[in-house]
């Protein structure tokens, strides 16, 4: 491993740990020798990674909703109590479903703003919080999607908050560029996660196809026609948090086997 790529010493905070993607990045930079702290609002599924894990470095881990103002300053005084700076924040807690614009009345108006703020509102609200523990060099990686650089019939809500992040990331690059902190994006293609796999489903019930047919219509937008896995993203993440990646700022990378290109 380049030693630009050795993360012993240095604390990385990922949100949305417990997750399809999370998991596998949790155990991308325990194997770097992080010092983790992991966060998710599920704590069994978040107990049950940290156990799984075989860190080098010291590891722990936080429940926490992230929709709470009070409870993400509390994680942030905790970690100044604990005396623990922050080289890379990882935000990648998110979440993904429909919502066609044809959905009538206040419950439709609740699910867009419930899906705003779990995917944008939550990372600058962290990230606010974590200010005094980002360290000159820090970098900040913010979780987009493909669906971030393009429209998506029947997902308007989804897209909208990942076209948000990259809007955020790139203006935080700017607010926090005098600090010497980083702020990027990654915009994922279609990754075999549960999440994915449902709005898979989805598309092909509307389309009128099975779910067979209608990843064969995914894959064959993409210059090479496979589905993704959590682990094909773990080089991109831990290049950006490492000084490799200290001349990148404001950037939202298409990880997508192609399907995006910009």
């Amino acid at each position: 491993m380049h030693k630009a790529l050795d993360y012993r010493g240095r604390c990385v905070v990922l949100t949305g740990a417990a997750g399809g993607i999370g998991r596998q990045l949790a155990k991308t930079y325990a194997e770097a020798g992080a010092t983790l702290e992991l966060v998710d609002r599920d704590p069994d599924a978040l107990a049950e990674l940290a156990e799984s894990l075989q860190p080098e470095g010291p590891l722990h881990v936080t429940t926490l909703e992230l929709g709470d103002w009070h409870a993400v300053q509390h994680f942030a005084d905790d970690l100044a109590c604990r005396n623990r700076s922050v080289e890379v924040l990882v935000n990648n807690a998110g979440i993904e479903y429909q919502t066609p614009i044809t959905d009538p009345g206040a419950k439709a108006d609740a699910c867009w703003t419930h899906l705003l703020d779990n995917n944008v509102s939550s990372m600058q609200r962290l990230t606010r919080a974590l200010l005094p523990r980002l360290r000159a060099g820090a970098s900040v990686i913010n979780q987009a999607s493909i669906w971030g650089l393009k429209g998506v019939p029947g997902f308007s809500a989804y897209a909208a908050s990942k076209h948000a992040v990259i809007g955020l990331t790139r203006s935080l690059a700017w607010e926090l560029g005098p600090r010497r902190i980083r702020v990027n994006a990654v915009c994922p293609g279609w990754i075999g996660t549960d999440a994915a796999m449902r709005s898979l489903r989805i598309m092909a019930e509307e389309n009128g196809r099975s779910e067979a047919e209608e990843l064969v219509a995914v894959l064959a937008a993409q210059a090479i026609p496979e589905l993704l896995t959590p682990a094909d993203l773990s080089g991109t993440f831990l290049f950006l948090g490492s000084p490799l990646a200290a001349a990148l700022t404001g950037q939202a990378l298409s990880v997508s086997h192609g399907e995006v290109m910009h």
